[in-house]
């Protein structure tokens, strides 16, 4: 492999021939090793942004000459079109202030600008970073690539599953059956009923989601080293956060308290919240599929799943509830990576918060992952799950709880009586009631009438 020498402040190092990258990112390399877990795509291509947003706003105050900031403006295109994706090989486990990634693309921006030029135009430090500090950088570029994960990646996957249990509950929603409550018999509701729980608990989650986000719209930029604004000129927050909104359409404003956005990172944590509360409605959602398709002969059997693949490598004609087991997995998963939010927003020293690569990977690892179960539900669950409605049909026959339709009338003990008689004699309900003699057939026909119990 061809090689070359480059330098930064503490001496030579050496990098490959056809790398972008410099020093800094070198003995980034030498000392983190890239070990499970790179730095997030979504990371660098925020920070990116920042620095042609930044280039802009400082030649329009002179800072910068028009020909370094349209060169600046140039890589960065070219970066997020995915060209130079190699050369941000660093890992997650470096420097908790994300100092060495916002000098590899430094790095990356100045040499390939150079290379453009064909002149030493650019420095990474004086014109790329320039107005900035990796302090204010990192953690405005972790709201960034939180903000536009969740716009890109998770509400779309949440819109499109709420559309399918609408479309579920157009397609099956009458249908009546037995409600259940600590897992044995309650009274009659219908499979919409049911269903809606689900959809309403995918739509306000997201909605609470979307809501608790805006908080990360105020970006800490401006505050460079420790929320002072050394090195940067008056107005330049307000000036590259105008620029950003224009280039992302998000609503970003400047953070009013720098200090408070360098070293903490509860605004962070609190979205992440809203994950993990989603993640456990989530859970509940595919265990309730779970248990209520479970069979098909020798379980519940109410719903009907689809058949994707072959359940057993052994049992022929067995269908798992494969999607339901991988959502649970990434609930699961989601509510692990909340307690590791929680430990890397909860530490730092003094005026930075030094876990935020930690916590960025976290965050972005929740929102692809919920997005993956949302997508995987959809298209191989919902879309196609289906009610058996004569099993349905067969146990609501057979429910105990339809009686509590009788204790208005008859009381609640009478009512018990009847209850615990047909249990004991594997009888119905409207037998063992009429044995009582306490309501006529026609009263009975009326009073068990599954459709007066469903509240409508």
């Amino acid at each position: 492999m061809e090689v070359k020498r480059v330098h930064d402040t503490m001496g030579e190092v050496i990098i490959p021939e056809g790398a972008y990258y410099g020093a800094q990112t070198a003995r980034s390399l030498e000392h983190f090793p890239p070990v499970r877990g790179i730095m997030p795509l979504p990371v660098v291509y925020a920070i990116a942004t920042i620095k042609k947003a930044a280039a802009e706003v400082n030649a329009q105050k002179g800072l910068l000459s028009a020909e370094k900031a349209r060169s600046i403006a140039k890589v960065v295109d070219e970066i997020h079109d995915g060209r130079f994706d190699d050369q941000f090989p660093l890992s997650i486990w470096q420097t908790g202030s994300g100092t060495q990634t916002n000098m590899n693309v430094n790095e990356v921006i100045a040499n390939r600008g150079n290379e453009l030029s064909g002149q030493t135009l650019l420095h990474p430090n004086d014109d790329v970073n320039r107005s900035q500090s990796s302090n204010d950088v990192f953690p405005s570029a972790i709201h960034l690539a939180t903000l536009l994960a969740l716009r890109e990646e998770f509400v779309p996957e949440a819109d499109a599953l709420v559309a399918s249990l609408d479309a579920f509950i157009a397609r099956e929603g009458e249908t009546l059956k037995t409600g259940r409550t600590h897992l044995q018999d309650a009274t009659p509701i219908t499979v919409g009923q049911e269903a809606s729980a689900w959809r309403t608990a995918i739509d306000e989650g997201k909605r609470r989601i979307v809501e608790a986000s805006r908080e990360l719209e105020a970006l800490p930029i401006g505050g460079t080293a420790v929320g002072t604004g050394l090195n940067a000129p008056e107005g330049f927050d307000g000036d590259i956060c105008a620029v950003l909104s224009r280039e992302t359409e998000l609503s970003l404003r400047p953070l009013e308290n720098k200090f408070y956005g360098l070293s903490m990172k509860s605004p962070v944590l609190r979205v992440h919240g809203t994950l993990k509360a989603f993640a456990a409605d989530l859970n509940k959602i595919v265990q309730d599929v779970r248990f209520l398709s479970c069979g098909p002969r020798c379980g519940i059997g109410e719903y009907r799943i689809p058949a994707n693949e072959p359940g057993s490598s052994i049992m022929p004609g067995k269908v798992n509830p494969t999607q339901v087991e991988a959502a649970s997995m990434i609930a699961f998963q989601v509510m692990a990576n909340d307690f590791a939010v929680t430990l890397a927003a909860t530490s730092g020293q003094l005026q930075l918060n030094t876990y935020m690569p930690l916590l960025i990977r976290n965050v972005l690892e929740s929102i692809a992952l919920l997005a993956l179960a949302l997508n995987g539900l959809r298209r191989f669950l919902f879309d196609g799950m289906a009610v058996n409605a004569v099993r349905m049909g067969a146990l609501l026959d057979r429910s105990l709880m339809r009686v509590t339709a009788l204790s208005p009338v008859i009381g609640y003990e009478a009512a018990a009586e009847i209850a615990h008689r047909a249990d004991e004699n594997d009888t119905t309900l409207r037998e063992e009631a009429l044995k009582s003699g306490r309501l006529s057939a026609e009263e009975l026909d009326d009073l068990l009438d599954p459709r007066r119990m469903i509240g409508r």
